[in-house]
């Protein structure tokens, strides 16, 4: 069965180009597009794809709202959400990541790139620019006013410790258990501890808590 995608960007040259490259993916159909972030809401609601992607700024509402009202704490059947972006501002990035999105890429990523996040997304995974990944949830951490949140009440274990840091690098789950070595269904196991143990919701929110309590430095 195909991943269904539902893509919203203001420009039409790169919502055509965006859904040219993830039609082309024998896995992927592109089942709506939209210009602006109500129609993005709407298409998402009526619809339900698998995975939305959408560009940050919008008319209407921008994708940050957008990305709130699908994805945020407050929605009960949650959608999942890839923010694509040219990553001018980084506030606005890490306010999506707030609002519930579940990864994001920049616009200069190729074909092979943007397929893997689609299908991470899909698969309950996350998929985050690696070469972008720092300086994001470094910058996010900083810019929150409250205290860095408190250390869990039950320990992590040494391997949580390796799995936080690997997945706050923007690795799937693929990769870290190519890395540690490890079977998927362990590397999903110690996901969801980390997400019970932490409070998160998504792997980003576990990224962004290793950054918050000093785990990982630029």
């Amino acid at each position: 069965m195909s991943i269904r995608v539902l893509v919203a960007d203001d420009q039409e040259i790169v919502r055509t180009g965006l859904s040219i490259l993830l039609d082309a993916q024998p896995d992927i159909e592109v089942v709506g597009v939209a210009d602006d972030g109500h129609k993005a809401v709407e298409l998402a609601l009526a619809l339900r794809p698998d995975v939305c992607l959408f560009d940050i700024r919008m008319p209407g509402i921008d994708g940050i709202e957008a990305t709130r009202r699908l994805a945020g704490p407050a929605v009960d059947r949650p959608l999942a959400v890839v923010v694509i972006t040219t990553f001018d501002h980084d506030d606005y990035v890490a306010s999506a990541l707030k609002a519930g999105a579940r990864g994001f890429l920049l616009k200069d990523a190729g074909p092979e790139l943007l397929a893997q996040a689609i299908r991470a997304a899909a698969s309950g995974d996350a998929l985050i620019a690696p070469r972008v990944t720092a300086r994001l949830l470094s910058s996010f951490a900083a810019s929150r006013r409250q205290p860095p949140r408190a250390q869990p009440g039950e320990p992590l274990t040494a391997r949580e410790e390796e799995v936080l840091l690997i997945v706050a690098r923007g690795r799937t789950n693929a990769e870290i258990a190519d890395e540690l070595h490890i079977s998927l269904s362990t590397v999903k196991a110690h996901i969801a501890s980390l997400m019970t143990k932490l409070g998160a919701r998504n792997r980003v929110e576990i990224a962004i808590w290793a950054y918050e309590t000093g785990r990982v430095r630029d």
